[in-house]
């Protein structure tokens, strides 16, 4: 999916993509992508140590960011996340306001339920984000997760919530000049667009040295 540059100032100068070396650990590799963490911006799964470090930037209104998550996303958790080889970021990198609403939804229903709602966002994506009424439709699913009028209101208004994720989509367009989602950068190298499983595996294994 094509994204507007959300960042008022782009960059002139491009900067280089951040590339894995040879022989380079997988995580020094992205060590620039780790060092550019918006304070309250990161979500992140599995474990810090993990011997590879896979950052994402995604958008909830992109079609191919729900492929993604629907498709190769489940098997990355079960089989390289929750198994200790894979450290996960996901970092919000909104097309649209809408696509920030969602985000600073996930992000008041604090960290524990923050990739439930992101699931949630994304396998419900055509009931939402692409009707008449998508704030009602959202609204509607934050109810099913536990919000009332008042605490979805009080999200929705947050500045402190909203902040964090417009600066993550702009670091992510000034530092890495990410323009369409899904951009993962997988020990370093970057990846546009979704993958299946069936090509994504591949490239973890060689960055694992599997």
């Amino acid at each position: 999916n094509p994204n507007p540059n959300p960042s008022p100032n782009p960059n002139p100068n491009p900067s280089p993509n951040p590339g894995a070396g040879l022989g380079e650990p997988a995580n020094k590799a992205g060590q620039a992508l780790l060092d550019a963490a918006v304070p309250g911006g990161d979500h992140p799964l599995g474990e810090e140590d993990a011997p590879l470090l896979i950052v994402e930037y995604a958008s909830l209104t992109c079609s191919h960011c729900a492929a993604f998550h629907s498709g190769a996303f489940p098997q990355l958790k079960e089989q390289y996340i929750d198994t200790g080889k894979v450290y996960y970021i996901l970092r919000p990198f909104p097309f649209d306001p809408l696509a920030t609403a969602g985000f600073m939804l996930a992000a008041c229903a604090g960290e524990e339920r923050y990739f439930n709602f992101i699931d949630v966002l994304f396998e419900k994506q055509a009931q939402w984000a692409f009707v008449q009424d998508p704030r009602e439709q959202l609204e509607k699913l934050a109810k099913q997760g536990g919000f009332s009028d008042e605490s979805f209101e009080a999200c929705m208004t947050n500045q402190e919530v909203y902040e964090p994720i417009a600066k993550t989509g702009e670091v992510g367009a000034e530092e890495f000049e990410v323009r369409s989602t899904p951009t993962l950068f997988v020990g370093g190298e970057r990846i546009e667009g979704s993958r299946s499983w069936e090509e994504f595996e591949p490239i973890l294994k060689e960055k694992l040295g599997e």
